[in-house]
């Protein structure tokens, strides 16, 4: 019988994930970062309506800010709803952010936005300090996931 091929399902209390940022980057280390949001956009990210696949985290003047996470509007909140696109500021302890600026300022160094989720009443985000890779690192790695895949085909066949 077929695997089903459905929408992979996030981690239990995950709003949403940004699988492609493993492929396109080698994540080195990870941050919890508090989000600032306004209450309609609190209100879609409990819909689980948030796309995060564009989105990077930037420093402007000693603060630390998401761009490029959509959060759709609303419907029910159609008179004050909120833009978006619009970059929301990022929640981190000022000793974090200065040890994320002396690390950025590496040459090729990012931080991208893995997944988003609430940890109680607040909505978190899951930063990653991220490296790009070239694309020969990306066919190694594919590579590799294929000679793996085969081993265990063939141990599991031997085992019969």
């Amino acid at each position: 019988m077929a695997k089903k091929r459905g929408k992979r399902k996030a981690a239990a209390g995950d709003v949403a994930t940004n699988r492609r940022a493993s492929h396109k980057y080698e994540l080195l280390e990870r941050f919890e970062a508090g989000i600032e949001l306004q209450g309609s956009e609190v209100k879609s990210l409990r819909d689980g309506k948030v796309q995060i696949g564009d989105a990077y985290a930037s420093i402007e003047d000693g603060e630390l800010w998401l761009r490029n996470a959509h959060i759709p509007p609303y419907e029910p909140a159609s008179m004050e709803n909120h833009d978006p696109e619009r970059p929301r500021k990022l929640l981190l302890h000022r000793y974090e952010i200065e040890r994320l600026i002396g690390r950025l300022q590496r040459k090729g160094q990012t931080l991208v936005p893995t997944r988003v989720y609430f940890k109680g009443p607040r909505a978190k985000v899951e930063l990653a300090l991220a490296r790009g890779k070239e694309q020969r690192d990306r066919r190694r790695e594919i590579r590799d996931r294929d000679i793996q895949r085969e081993v265990e085909r063939e141990v599991r066949h031997r085992l019969r």
